[in-house]
């Protein structure tokens, strides 16, 4: 599906990015572009792969000039840039708005006038009944790509997205910070032990952003279905992974934190077309002609609960910690030797 094709990662050099460009680099794609605006990690990047395929775009998704310099002859886009740590973004919030609601909305301006054929909007659970910054950035992000979906032909731009839960061992998540901790003989912080999380490898979620690419019409928002445990009991399973005594120490739930996490709300789920393994969310197609919907209503209530991680399936210890092992950085940390197994 990408023979011969030009794809554009924004955000390229993160977790996500660097998942997605692996999967693909040994395809018959013709090129896959690095936009980001961390330029060591784009040498060191470079200097690892040392693939023609690979091309390195320095810019920032808030500067619309430098998205459209990395723009031209691209077929199709993955946008993954973003803000994403929760109490960054709850201390500065102006600083998420500029880079995921005005810089989606950069990017897919860029991408209209580039006539790029699709465009996958990476979104979060937090922006499902968000009550923090980033959250609630995220949310506007969405709101944005649906709203920018309508603009334009899907046959010459197709712009649609994805939301998925916490990203296993990605930048600043949990487990390299409890592997830090067990490594550092330190006790390991937990916020709150009964609080849930949904689990997804990076493989999975590059699988979603491929199978919304494969499926997912204008302004769709695609959703993986995906287990969930507590942290009391992910926490378990990293110890008893690298055999630790570690202490472990309760500090309370830090900014903007919630008790679970949703991936589709109650109003979701009502017009949510359930696809397996997958989600398909449309986009509302009502227009801005308000007076016909005080005669006639679309007849759909929120009976449906919200799909969430306490509600999801719920992994046990032992099934944690096979998924750990399936974990590229947690069979590397067990191998280092640093801790004794």
């Amino acid at each position: 599906m990408f023979k011969d094709k030009t794809l554009l990662i924004t955000g390229g050099t993160g977790s996500f990015g660097n998942a997605a460009m692996k999967r693909f680099l040994d395809t018959n794609i013709k090129e896959i572009r690095i936009f980001s605006r961390d330029e060591k990690k784009q040498d060191d990047m470079r200097k690892y792969y040392k693939n023609d395929k690979l091309k390195f775009y320095i810019g920032d998704v808030r500067d619309l000039s430098s998205v459209k310099n990395a723009m031209h002859n691209v077929d199709f886009i993955f946008h993954a840039a973003a803000l994403k740590q929760v109490p960054s973004c709850e201390f500065f919030p102006i600083e998420a708005v500029k880079t995921n609601v005005l810089g989606t909305e950069n990017v897919l301006t860029a991408a209209i006038e580039n006539e790029v054929k699709k465009v996958i909007c990476l979104s979060t659970d937090k922006a499902a009944y968000p009550i923090n910054a980033m959250g609630i950035s995220k949310a506007m992000m969405e709101k944005v790509y649906v709203a920018k979906s309508k603009t334009v032909d899907p046959d010459r731009t197709l712009i649609c997205g994805t939301r998925y839960g916490n990203v296993m061992a990605s930048r600043g998540s949990v487990i390299p910070l409890f592997i830090e901790q067990i490594k550092n003989r330190q006790p390991l912080t937990v916020t709150e032990p009964n609080m849930t999380r949904f689990l997804m490898s990076l493989e999975e979620a590059v699988e979603l952003v491929v199978f919304a690419f494969e499926n997912a019409e204008a302004g769709d928002i695609m959703v993986q279905k995906a287990p969930a445990s507590t942290i009391g009991d992910l926490t378990q399973a990293i110890k008893e992974l690298f055999n630790a005594d570690n202490e472990i120490k309760i500090i309370g739930t830090r900014h903007g934190e919630k008790l679970y996490e949703t991936l589709l709300t109650r109003e979701e789920h009502v017009v949510a077309q359930d696809l397996g393994g997958f989600y398909r969310v449309p986009a509302d197609k009502r227009d801005l002609y308000y007076d016909k919907y005080f005669i006639e209503g679309d007849h759909k209530l929120s009976y449906e609960v919200e799909y969430n991680s306490h509600n999801t399936e719920r992994l046990n210890i032992e099934q944690i910690k096979e998924k750990l092992l399936k974990l590229d950085y947690v069979q590397e940390e067990l191998k280092k030797g640093l801790i004794q197994v």
